[in-house]
């Protein structure tokens, strides 16, 4: 029977050795793992070459899941993602064909890149976990995750998502830029493994991330915290920067990844501080600021942050 203790501990082991490729990144990576464990999907949003790619294939090594990657671009079909029937000469009638949607972690790169038709394809399978194809409908395996890429500094010739699919990832994230000191120690661990190709090995497997998952369910969030959460989120509905605030579903967000926060850290319970922790990755992506104030540089992730600092947050908990 897996504990807190376990699975924090598992979390660690597979935080160290992601780490170990991704140099330096270890909050950002912290919260890609959290939004594994609260069973969502993630968007790394991120300018190119800091490690979006290398860091879900390294995630999906360590939680032992089968991954695949499919490359968003503008010519990509819906049927080229979640698979299509095709006929089987041999047998006479027409097979089904799994498309790679059909795996433990699915990277889909430069989600941006890809049609509204083919987007709205992979929406399914976030929201639903299945695929309907000629009104035929096959279930994902469990456990079931995306982590999408997206490039922020190039807008041409890509497809920006709505605000409806732009929700159902329970966080976006951002790595930026390492220091001097981190990039140095990346060349320095590329000569010492003389290969470009990484292999990490499975800290756990599919069973186990989805007894990790059930732990993180058993995590108790005090009424006060859960009260937060709804503050926060109410708060970007009236903000005189945002033309519109996030749903309901940014409170429950926040709940579900705070607590698995809470778990990677040890603890049976989340504490206002995890809620703040999460806060930005939960909330920067389900509000739209205002058009006029786009040439000021005014983002929803820095109007959260300013939230962070307004709304009252409840006292200390459990000692903490």
């Amino acid at each position: 029977m897996t504990d807190i203790a376990t699975t924090t501990e598992t979390a660690a082991r597979v935080l160290d050795q992601v780490e170990q490729v991704v140099v330096g990144k270890r909050a950002s990576l912290e919260l890609v793992l959290a939004a594994v464990l609260a069973g969502g999907h993630v968007l790394l949003e991120d300018n190119p070459g800091l490690g979006k790619t290398l860091a879900a294939r390294s995630l999906a090594q360590s939680l032992g899941l089968e991954f695949k990657r499919a490359q968003f671009t503008p010519d990509l079909l819906p049927a080229d993602l979640t698979g299509a029937y095709i006929y089987d000469q041999a047998k006479g009638e027409f097979a089904f064909r799994h498309g790679p949607v059909f795996t433990g972690l699915l990277l889909a790169d430069e989600v941006n890149r890809t049609p509204p038709k083919t987007q709205a394809a992979l929406l399914e399978a976030m929201q639903e976990r299945q695929v309907t194809i000629e009104g035929h409908t096959f279930a994902l395996p469990e456990p079931f995750h995306v982590i999408a890429t997206a490039n922020p500094v190039e807008y041409e010739g890509t497809y920006p998502l709505p605000e409806a699919q732009l929700d159902r990832f329970l966080a976006r994230v951002s790595f930026g830029y390492p220091s001097a000191e981190q990039e140095l120690d990346v060349l320095q661990r590329r000569i010492a493994r003389r290969q470009e190709a990484v292999e990490l090995p499975a800290v756990t497997d599919a069973t186990g991330l989805l007894a990790m998952q059930q732990v993180v369910e058993q995590v108790a969030v005090e009424t006060s915290v859960q009260k937060y959460c709804v503050d926060l989120t109410t708060a970007t509905r009236s903000h005189p920067q945002l033309m519109l605030g996030a749903s309901p579903r940014g409170s429950l967000a926040l709940m579900l990844l705070a607590r698995a926060i809470a778990v990677i850290r040890g603890r049976d319970f989340v504490s206002p501080e995890d809620v703040k922790r999460v806060a930005v990755a939960v909330l920067g992506h389900r509000v739209t600021v205002k058009p006029e104030l786009w040439m000021a540089n005014v983002a929803g992730a820095g109007v959260v942050r300013a939230l962070l600092d307004t709304v009252p947050a409840p006292q200390a908990l459990h000692g903490t």
